[in-house]
Parts: structure tokens; C-alpha cells; sequence
């Protein structure tokens, strides 16, 4: 079924909420809902931005102790461009050569227009560089941007879109062979709302498969999950999930069993089917299991109308003591409480059963902080990342920083936070779809990983706020953040172990000056390794509430 643009003004009227802000130390700042609402549809309609004369600015290098953040969405010649505007990064890596990556996000040509494509650039150089051809396709509105990677170096990227024949929410996946310089169409993938995917890569007879689930209210014609079993180019006729989970990730253990994680009425679930690996099988799911993460996933407050952070699911393929341990992370806000935390539940036992939450920020007094947008990955060799944005360091709990903890025990425990950014308001450089995105992404290797996100380093006066939504990259790892292996571009810059107590002021501002190579100074001082947490803290029980509708 698909909506018309005249039913979809009666289910969004709810949108209004939107108009109803408080404010915080002079800043809007949305209340939080637990039922998050999706755009209204004719959105997905609307004509193209209007062509308007392209300015540039040399694009942002920003520096944080020994954390250098470089800018994706720059032009031809490397520079920022002025008057747009990026954000909801998806980060994939080759894993034949850890210097190949690709990001996919929402790009905004104008922040004056909520029109919006899928913007992509890539990297042979480890992320110093980024070049960004262009979108996928002109003029056509795409959002929910999601990378993957084969075992091979073929990347992957799923595209929500929408053309003048109202095809609300529909999807397909385009792949590169050329290392992300270059995409190739595949077909229609069904989908909906919130839709993401993932790549079977283990040996088994599902090799190469890939598995694809979305909110199932706001589907393009069916169902809730979909299979592709020729590397997305035709996708098997939609089926509606257990319990209908949404709003969530999905991975494959190494024997081929798929997990799906979503949140269900206010809480969590995680689903399995042994059998999505056999072609000629429908899948069925014999594994749908409650699992409780402290809280509830939510819309607005510091985000405005995005989300506050969704589900992920990451599976430990080491070979190691944890091997198929299964993982799930959110953002959630805990019962009685306004902001959020990032928690974290582990599975033994192929998802049967999941351990008690865990917090992973550390922070003295998280109860009236933000900590959002969180989300997860798992290194070969069983290491877990975890990043977030954060606002302990700030006095107006606006301001944001990305923040880093690792555990190299299956998330027995955590090692101290550590801050990779400069603070930046989210708030500002807003289009007129006003929010910073409603995920991050972070991809794992044996030394450290790949994070991809949405910051406002750049100065511009004529946008919200005076600052620009830019898409960064910066790699994090356990004894800094080097790329993998520096190219003779490269001036690696760290060699000193993290501080265990970083602080906002250790570098310059978000507004220091861009510089157009990177720099090879690191302010931060080297203090002993940290140590990991050995003592996991529990969450409250959360409410039963309402099913989310997530949001594009």
C-alpha cells in the first residue's frame, strides 16, 4: 500500500509538537516523546532546493589531543561549501585495505530547503583526504543513508528514496567496485522508514546474502524484512517480523544465524533465524527475545524532532573465548528521567538470554546529561568500540563532544571515557529538516576504528547558529588515533596513550580557524593507559510505552 500526500496530512498532524519549544540557557530545546512520529510524507515529494551560486571555505581539520577529525563533504578541490549542509553519516571500510573507506549521508545542497540526496565521498589514504563526486542521483530525494562492505572490498550502500511517482519510502542498493568512487544501481529493494541492512560474511551457505528490515507502518508496499540473495539487485517479497520490531541492526554470527534488533513497545527485542541462510527457505525467526537496556529510545530534546539514538546489534566473529557473543547498544532515557545514557546487554548464549544493562558513560552526574546518538562495533580480534556524543563538559547540557570507551572482555567491563572532539552545538547549521541526523556509525579493526559523524566546526554567520552541519572523520583507538597505516600524506600525529580525564579546554574551540592540511601538533599530554572498569552497573526496568515510529 502506499499513502497519498493528503492521508499523510491527517496521520502527521501530530507533527505540530514540533512548534511548542522550551528553552534552555537561551537555546530551543525540543521535549523529548516517546512515541517518535516520521515526516510528514508530502516531504518526500517536494521539488529540488533552487539552484543558487556555490561558496567555499577551506575545509575544517579539527584537532583534539591526539584525535584529528577530518571533513568528508568537501568539494573537488577539498574545500567546505558553503550554505549546505550533512549529516546521518554511514561509514564502510575495505577490509583488504584498512586505508579505503567510503561514507554515505544526507545532503542538504541548501539550508534553506528540507530537499535532501544521498551524498557519498571516499578515501584511499585513511581518511585524511576525502573527495565527494557528487550524489547518487540529481534531484532526487534520498535519506537514511546505510554502508556496508564484503570480505572483498565491494561496498554497499542503501538508499531510502523518493521520486515524483510517490514512491514513499521505497529503497534499493547501489554497489562499488572502484573502492566507493563509483556506485552501480541495483533494484528495487522494498523498504520503509528507518530501513537498514547488513552482509552475511562468514562461509556458510549464506555467503554474500543480505538482509534487509525497516518500520513496517511506513513500508513502501509490505512487510518489515526483506533478503537478497544476489547482492542486492532482486529482494525476496517482504515478511513481517516477530513482534515488529523496528528502528534498529542487524548482523550474522559465524554460523550464518541472523540477528535483528528493535525496539517493541517502549523496550527491545532481539530476533534470530537460523534459517534466513538457506536461499530456497522462507525465513522464520526461532529466537524472539526481551531485552531490557534501562530505557527507552526517544525523539527530540537536545536532537529537536530527530531521535535521541536507535538500536544496534554487533556480533563477535573472533574465534576467540567470546566468539558469537551478541551485543546491543542504545541510547535510551531511564524510567523518570529527561536525557539519556548509553547502555549496553550482552548475549552468551546465541541471543537465548541477555545480560543485565550496563551504562557505559562514566560521567559523576550523567542523570541530567546527554549522552546520545550511541552506537557500537566489534574488531576481529573481539575488541568492542563504542562512541557517542556527550554533553558533561558543557554548562548549557547542549553543547556536544564525541566521546570513546573500549572493553577487551565481551563488556565485562569498560574503559574510562575518553573525548575525540572539540564541543559543538548540534543545534546549529540546521536545514529546514531540524535535527543533526538521527545516527552515528563506527567501523572496527584489530588496532583501533572508523567513526563517521555530524559536527558544526565551521563558522558561517548566515547559517543557524553561525556554524555549518559537516560530516567528520576521525579514528579512535585505544592508544590514539592514527590511521591504520600512514601514507606518505600522512603526518601521524599520536604516539601518546590517552589521558583518563580529558577536558573540554585541552585544545582549540570549535570555531578555531580551518587549515587546509593537517597538522601534525597535538596539545594533549600523555598520561598512564586507562584502565578498564572491572564493577557493570544496572538500569532501572523501563515502562511499557507505546511503539515508536521512527523517523527519516
Amino acid at each position: 500500500m502506499k499513502f497519498s500526500t493528503v492521508s499523510a496530512a491527517t496521520l502527521f498532524l501530530g507533527l505540530t509538537w514540533i512548534l511548542s519549544l522550551t528553552s534552555v540557557s537561551g537555546q530551543a530545546l525540543a521535549p523529548t516523546r516517546k512515541l517518535p512520529l516520521s515526516e510528514p510524507l508530502e516531504k518526500y515529494n517536494m521539488p529540488p532546493a533552487p539552484p543558487r551560486k556555490i561558496e567555499t571555505s577551506p575545509r575544517m581539520i579539527s584537532q583534539f589531543g591526539v584525535f584529528t577529525s577530518y571533513q568528508a563533504n568537501v568539494d573537488a578541490n577539498g574545500n567546505n561549501i558553503l550554505g549546505d549542509a550533512a549529516n546521518e553519516p554511514s561509514i564502510s571500510v575495505d577490509p583488504t585495505n584498512l586505508n579505503k573507506m567510503a561514507i554515505g549521508w544526507r545532503q542538504f545542497d541548501s539550508i534553506q530547503s528540507d530537499f535532501r540526496e544521498a551524498g557519498w565521498a571516499y578515501t584511499s589514504d585513511g581518511g585524511i583526504h576525502w573527495t565527494f563526486p557528487g550524489t547518487l542521483e540529481n534531484n532526487l530525494f534520498r535519506s537514511d543513508p546505510v554502508l556496508n562492505c564484503d570480505e572483498t572490498g565491494k561496498f554497499f550502500y542503501l538508499s531510502l528514496r523518493s521520486d515524483q511517482a510517490q514512491s514513499f519510502f521505497c529503497d534499493d542498493v547501489w554497489k562499488s567496485i572502484t573502492g566507493g568512487q563509483s556506485w552501480i544501481q541495483g533494484g528495487p529493494g522494498h523498504g520503509g522508514d528507518k530501513e537498514w541492512f547488513t552482509i552475511d560474511k562468514t562461509n556458510g551457505v549464506g555467503h554474500g546474502f543480505q538482509y534487509q528490515f525497516w518500520t513496517g507502518f511506513f513500508a513502501c508496499d509490505s512487510g518489515q524484512f526483506s533478503r537478497s540473495t544476489d547482492g542486492g539487485l532482486t529482494w525476496m517479497t517482504p515478511i513481517n517480523l516477530p513482534s515488529s520490531a523496528q528502528t534498529g541492526a542487524l548482523d550474522v554470527d559465524t554460523n550464518g544465524n541472523l540477528f535483528v534488533a528493535g525496539t517493541v513497545g517502549g523496550g527491545f527485542r532481539c530476533l534470530r533465524s537460523s534459517n534466513a541462510q538457506i536461499g530456497g527457505q522462507t525465513p522464520t525467526f526461532d529466537r524472539n527475545t526481551t531485552v531490557n537496556l534501562g530505557g527507552s529510545l526517544v525523539q527530540g530534546g537536545i536532537n529537536n524532532i530527530g531521535l535521541c539514538g536507535q538500536t544496534f546489534v554487533a556480533v563477535d566473529r573472533s574465534g576467540s573465548a567470546t566468539n558469537n557473543n551478541v551485543y546491543m547498544l542504545a541510547s535510551v532515557e531511564p524510567s523518570g528521567r529527561s536525557t539519556t545514557d548509553v547502555m549496553f546487554s550482552r548475549s552468551t548464549d546465541s541471543g537465548a538470554t541477555f545480560s543485565a544493562p550496563q551504562r557505559i558513560n562514566d560521567d559523576p552526574n550523567f542523570q541530567s546529561k546527554w549522552h546520545w546518538l550511541g552506537t557500537l562495533s566489534v574488531a576481529p580480534n573481539a575488541r568492542i568500540d563504542v562512541v557517542w556524543y556527550d554533553t558533561r563538559n558543557a554548562a548549557n547540557n547542549i553543547d556536544s563532544q564525541l566521546f570513546y570507551s573500549w572493553s577487551t572482555d565481551g563488556g565485562l567491563s569498560w574503559a574510562p571515557n575518553v573525548a575525540v572532539s572539540t564541543p559543538f552545538n548540534p543545534q546549529a547549521g540546521y536545514p529546514n529538516n531540524q535535527k543533526i541526523g538521527d545516527y552515528i556509525t563506527i567501523v572496527s579493526d584489530n588496532t583501533g576504528a572508523n567513526v563517521a559523524y555530524a559536527a558544526t566546526f565551521n563558522v558561517n554567520p548566515n547559517a543557524v547558529g553561525g556554524h555549518e552541519q559537516d560530516v567528520y572523520y576521525v579514528r579512535v583507538s585505544p592508544s590514539g588515533g592514527p590511521t591504520p597505516t600512514p601514507t606518505a600524506t600522512a603526518t601521524a600525529t599520536a604516539t601518546a596513550t590517552l589521558t583518563s580525564t580529558p577536558t573540554a579546554t585541552a585544545t582549540a574551540t570549535a570555531t578555531a580557524t580551518a587549515t587546509a592540511t593537517p597538522t601534525a601538533t597535538s596539545t594533549a599530554t600523555a598520561t598512564a593507559t586507562p584502565r578498564p572498569t572491572p564493577t557493570p552497573r544496572s538500569g532501572p526496568t523501563p515502562r511499557a510505552r507505546p511503539t515508536p515510529r521512527p523517523r527519516s
